[in-house]
Formats: C-alpha cells, structure tokens, sequence
C-alpha cells in the first residue's frame, strides 16, 4: 500500500521535478551532440552532391554531371576532413557504381595499380631499413666525414641536410622525419638550452632543424617513391594518356633531381646567411667534436649480416628502377620482358626477399616479418588509389571534355605566366586547406584541360602542379614533416617563415624555367601527346 497519497492540488505535477529537469537536460545534451559541426560537414558532402544531381546541368552524358557530383562529395569530406581521410579514400568503391560512374570492378583495379604497388613495396623496404637503425647509422656516418677538423659548421650542416635529403629520396617524407628529427635532437642535446644558450649555438640548433625539415621535403621530390605525391602525378598520366610514354623511376630523376639539387644549394646557403656563419666553430666546438660522433656510433657497434642484407637490397633496388628503362638508344633490362614488368614489379619483388633471407640473429628468423608491416602507412597507399580513381572516373564519364571546353578562354595566356601561378595557388592550397597528396588530387585533372584549352603539352603544367604542391614551407602545420620539425622546441613560425618564404620563391622559379627547358628534352613535350 502507498503511504504517500497523490496531493488533489491541480498545480502538483503527476512526476517529480528533477525527473522532468533531467529528461530536459539529457534532450538537450542529445540535440547538442547531433548538431555539431563535425556533422554539418558529414552531410554537406551528401547534401552538395544531390544539390548538383538535381539542379546542374552539363553539356554532355548524365554521368559526367554524376562525376562532378560525386567529386564535390569527395572533396568536401578531404577538406572538411568530416570522415577520416583514408575512408574517404575508399568512397569511390561505393559512389561510382552507384551513380553509374564505372563498374565495381574498374574502380578497384585503380587502386592496386603498379605505382602502388611500388609504393607498397618501397614502404616495405623502409620499414625495414627503420627497423634496424640504418639510417641513424648513416646518419652519423656522414655527419663524422663532414664535421670537418676543426668544427666547420656550414660544412657540417651541409652533412646532416644532405643525409636527410639522401635518405628522403628513397623512404616517404612523414617516415624520414619521424625517424631523422631524434637523430639531430640527438646531436642537438648536446647544446646548452634556457637562460644559459648562447645566441650562436640557438642559431645553429634552429639551422640544422630547418635545414633537416626542408631538406626532407626537397629530398622527397628528387624521387618516385620519395613522395605520394609524385606518384599520384605519375599515376593520373598514365590514366589520362594510356598511349603516351609512361613516366618512369628514371626519366622522373633525370628532370626532378637538379631541380632538387638547385633547391637544396639555396637552402644551405640562406641557412649559413643567416643563421649559420663559418667564424661561429669556435664557439659551436666547445659542445660537439669529431670524439662525440665517434662514441655514438660506437655505441651502435658493428654492422650485423641482417643490415648488410638490407642495405644490399636496397642498393639492388635503386639499380634495378634506373635501369629498366635508360634511352631510346640504349634500353635498359625491361626490354627483356616485352615491356610487361613495371617500377612496382622489382620494388615488390625485392620486399618479398626480406621475407625469404635469413637475419641470421635467431635460429629461422628473417629479415622481416608481417609483424613489422603493421605500421604501413595504408591512409597514403588508400589516398593514391582514390587519386587514380578519380582521374578514370573524370576521363571515362566525359567530365573532362566539358571542363576543357569551359577553360578556352586560357588559350590566349602565355605559358611564362601561367606556371609560376599554378606552383603558388598549388602551394598555397596545401599550407592553408589540405594535404599535398590530396591536393594534387584535386588540381592534376583541372591542370590536364587547362593544358588542352592553352595548347600546351599537359606535363608542362601538371609537374609544376604536382610538384608545387610540396612547397608548403611557411607554416608549422602545412605538412607532417613541418609538424614533427616544430615540435622539437628548437624553431618559431618567425624562424619558418624567414627561410620558407624566400625557399619558396626560389623553387617557383627554378620550377618555371627548368620545366621549358630541361622538362621539354627529358619529358619530351615538344612532341604531341
């Protein structure tokens, strides 16, 4: 029986207050964690994409305004970054077909095509090279032959950015900072830090980090493998233009590296200007000497059979994807195969090795293990794939003669104006918006139609592009490399900026006179495509 009667007062509620305050409370809360931003952008793909569907009309088939649609939702969640980046990636395996774009099976052989097949298998490779210590190895190496006696510091940071640089070259930039920033921490902690630094050893600590960060990111460019963004460049070539001469490990290297090489001089030398002089040794020898390169790489001990093994694949590698295809005149061992084996062939086939030789340290262990791949990094190999994905999606539906159609009016702009623009709005996407790789993404198959409207060979416009898009050196944000330089405590955005921005200008420049000129012999865009 209840011993508490219901009062007859019409004013008293039939349920207790604080039951109706926390209903309140907890509907509040609910609508509260529905209507965030986050959201907003989940649904502003969706919702732009079915605003084109029903309101856009194109001069063309129902699948290209569809492609326009579905490339407005992709780019919507890249930007907004509402879904993770890598399952974005994946969302052309389910748009495409639904919208009538291109069969499931077309889109997914876009991404396991060869390059990414050879960026899988130089991932691979690296993974193994981290694993044991031999880029800290080299690293130290190279530091000890440059250290110069007595101290020379220009020449020393000449080694350490050349080291990172190097090792950019053939391992993916985010995977060489992350492993090179503790190597120079490491030689940086030898240096006083607080109240009792001295300006001298703070300028050198602040030149090394940004000579290291930046040295990376141009080392990246030199090389295929060195970044995605290349390989999403090279990757959409070969989807747009099937007929014409792929872009091969050693043509890109023959144009990208002295552009690299150009680059990176500037950089030493605006780094020795103003922060590193020749007359602060004497200062700068009082922390670091030849005796303390020597005792870290003592410390390493001697090579093991397992890193010799490593460093031999490597080097077999590296000969193998310059050798495939050298000239016209002199082919290289690709003609063997008639042609069937790719970059991707030998870089996979070489990672498989690891996983066949022995390292000699247990009794049936190998070089490598599935274990030790749990760290690829699947969000790039994903991010290329949807790159090559949508590349065959803008071609195949049509989209990409109505856009070129739409640009005629650049036909009249001369080409020496035109370049240096697309390196800085390409630039400037990825400081400010996005990613690098996302970024070429979006701007490659914009660049291919500009090309056509100006009839100009479209290598002429989508390097620049492509390789612009790299050139995000003012903010610690921009890029990962930057991010893990900044963190170190060792440089401000001012100290970014001071070397950035001018570094910035130079490679706009070297990239708008080199492509004319070296471009037109290597990629031979004087002939029609």
């Amino acid at each position: 029986m209840d011993n508490h009667p219901i009062s007859e007062d019409p004013k008293t509620p039939l349920l207790p207050l604080h039951d109706q305050i926390q209903r309140s409370q907890s509907f509040h809360s609910s609508l509260k964690s529905i209507l965030t931003l986050k959201n907003f952008f989940v649904l502003l793909g969706p919702l732009l994409c079915t605003i084109i569907c029903l309101c856009v009309k194109l001069d063309g088939p129902v699948a290209s305004r569809n492609m326009l649609a579905v490339l407005v939702w992709v780019f919507a969640w890249w930007l907004t970054e509402a879904v993770p980046m890598p399952i974005t990636s994946m969302s052309p395996l389910f748009l495409f077909p639904l919208f009538g774009i291109a069969s499931a099976d077309d889109v997914a052989h876009s991404y396991m095509d060869d390059v990414i097949a050879l960026l899988l298998g130089s991932f691979i490779l690296a993974l193994a090279v981290e694993h044991y210590n031999i880029h800290r190895r080299l690293a130290l190496n190279i530091t000890l032959v440059f250290c110069g006696d007595p101290l020379n510091p220009p020449l020393l940071l000449l080694g350490i950015c050349g080291t990172a640089a190097f090792i950019s070259m053939w391992m993916h930039n985010v995977a060489t900072a992350v492993m090179m920033m503790p190597v120079a921490t490491g030689i940086l902690r030898r240096f006083p830090t607080g109240p009792d630094h001295s300006v001298v050893a703070s300028n050198f600590c602040k030149a090394v980090i940004l000579g290291m960060l930046y040295s990376i990111t141009i080392g990246g460019m030199s090389t295929l493998t060195g970044t995605g963004v290349n390989l999403i460049l090279v990757g959409m070539w070969k989807s747009y233009f099937p007929q014409a001469a792929p872009i091969t490990f050693s043509t890109w290297f023959c144009f990208a590296f002295p552009s690299a090489l150009l680059m990176f001089l500037a950089l030493w030398a605006l780094l020795c200007c103003l922060y590193c002089s020749r007359s602060s040794g004497q200062a700068l020898s009082v922390y670091l000497d030849k005796a303390h390169l020597k005792k870290e790489l003592e410390l390493l001990g001697p090579m093991a059979f397992a890193e010799k093994m490593v460093l031999a694949l490597f080097s077999m590698l590296i000969v193998l994807w310059m050798t495939r295809s050298i000239t016209e005149d002199i082919p290289g061992w690709g003609v063997l195969f008639n042609g069937r084996a790719g970059d991707g062939t030998v870089s996979v086939m070489v990672a498989t090795f690891l996983f066949i030789f022995p390292s000699k340290k247990e009794k049936g262990e190998k070089l490598m293990d599935w274990e030790k791949c749990k760290k690829l990094p699947w969000n790039i190999i994903l991010l290329l794939g949807a790159g090559l994905a949508i590349a065959d999606g803008v071609r195949s539906s049509g989209l990409a003669n109505i856009l070129s159609k739409t640009l005629d009016f650049l036909e009249a702009v001369p080409y020496v104006a035109i370049a240096p623009a697309v390196c800085l709005i390409s630039s400037s996407i990825t400081e400010l918006i996005t990613s690098n790789n996302a970024t070429t993404t979006l701007i490659i198959p914009l660049l291919i139609q500009i090309a056509r409207s100006m009839h100009v060979h479209p290598l002429l416009l989508m390097i620049p592009g492509g390789i612009g898009a790299q050139f995000a050196f003012l903010l610690p944000t921009a890029t990962p490399s930057n991010t893990v330089g900044f963190a170190t405590g060792h440089i401000e955005i001012q100290d970014m900026i001071k070397i950035g921005l001018p570094l910035k200008i130079v490679g706009i420049a070297v990239l708008s006179l080199l492509m004319p000129t070296l471009g037109a012999y290597v990629f031979k865009t004087s002939e029609p495509v």
